[in-house]
């Protein structure tokens, strides 16, 4: 799983100025369904047997390390068979059970693991949705955790090891998005291009930026950019990217003044030859398109979805192209 790009230049300036600026805009539009809250993933993780056997993220062991870079993302979804049907049938994923927990199910591309689909009945009448999880890679858990509630976050579900996989925390920032970090035994995946059918990027809209960035930098070492001074947005709206090794991991967005009903919340993307196509498939397998395809800045589209269970997630053309400039 890569949710990585490529920089050039200033350490990530190239890729900072590309399809992050459009993908502010679609979270910034309407997105009220997005929302990924704590209790539902609190829950699903604290219900996930102890005994569950699951994969490491790389095999052979990688030995690579990369704080900060997103790595892996679980869905908590009350009807597993029905999102095996449509990631199935909108990515060409496979799936197969895990020992140990027969509510958790591993989504394979080409016979790699990609994602976890966790399967957690939602209370009815609670503020709950289906939602993918972050996971964040760090090398100590235990200090991100204690670093993280130094920094104004949230412990939601304490650290726990799964043999193989590593040890994790599920976590909220100042704002409330819930995220995890991950530290990965064998190391983290290595960092290279996307194929379709895997994550691409991740983007996070929050309410109070300059805070948000403070504290993710603190966490994650990160490089943060700001495009708005930069000069990389039309609006002056704040956009912020988040970077390490030279490499673009995420984007930071402020929430619009009008946002009420909006909360602080993560977003993954799904790399897609065509958004357009991927957005009238998914509806055709019951799911509902958020944001309608739109250009983004390189020249490709990207849409942001909801699988039929609600769970909000965006695909993004990718071209092969973009990448040619070697990282520095």
């Amino acid at each position: 799983m890569v949710l990585s790009r490529q920089s050039d230049g200033m350490r990530g300036e190239t890729v900072m100025k590309h399809s992050k600026h459009s993908a502010r805009n679609l979270l910034r539009q309407g997105l009220c369904a997005a929302l990924l809250y704590a209790a539902a993933v609190t829950a699903a993780h604290a219900a996930l047997g102890a005994a569950v056997v699951l994969p490491p993220l790389t095999q052979p062991a990688s030995g690579e390390h990369h704080v900060g870079k997103v790595v892996w993302a679980d869905l908590v979804t009350p009807d597993l068979d029905g999102a095996k049907r449509f990631y199935g049938a909108l990515f060409g994923w496979t799936f197969r059970s895990v020992p140990g927990d027969s509510n958790y199910a591993l989504a394979l591309l080409d016979g790699e693991p990609v994602a976890g689909l966790f399967q957690k009945a939602l209370a009815a009448g609670q503020s709950q949705q289906p939602a993918w999880l972050t996971f964040l890679a760090v090398r100590d858990v235990d200090a991100a955790q204690q670093g993280a509630v130094q920094h104004g976050g949230k412990v939601l579900f304490k650290a726990h090891n799964y043999p193989h996989r590593g040890r994790q925390v599920v976590l909220a920032d100042p704002d409330g998005a819930v995220f995890a970090v991950l530290a990965a035994e064998g190391g983290d995946p290595p960092d290279y291009l996307a194929a379709p059918g895997e994550w691409i990027w991740s983007s996070l809209l929050v309410a109070d930026p300059k805070q948000e960035t403070d504290f993710y930098k603190s966490l994650f070492g990160y490089d943060v950019y700001d495009l708005a001074s930069e000069g990389g947005t039309e609006d002056g709206a704040q956009h912020y990217i988040l970077s390490s090794d030279s490499y673009a991991r995420a984007g930071l967005n402020g929430l619009p003044a009008d946002s009420m009903r909006r909360h602080p919340h993560w977003l993954n993307f799904v790399r897609v030859a065509d958004a357009a196509d991927a957005a009238e498939k998914a509806v055709a397998l019951g799911g509902r398109v958020l944001v309608e395809p739109r250009i983004d800045r390189h020249g490709g589209r990207l849409a942001i979805l909801a699988d039929p269970s609600g769970a909000p997630f965006g695909v993004m053309e990718w071209s092969d192209a973009d990448t040619k400039q070697e990282p520095q």
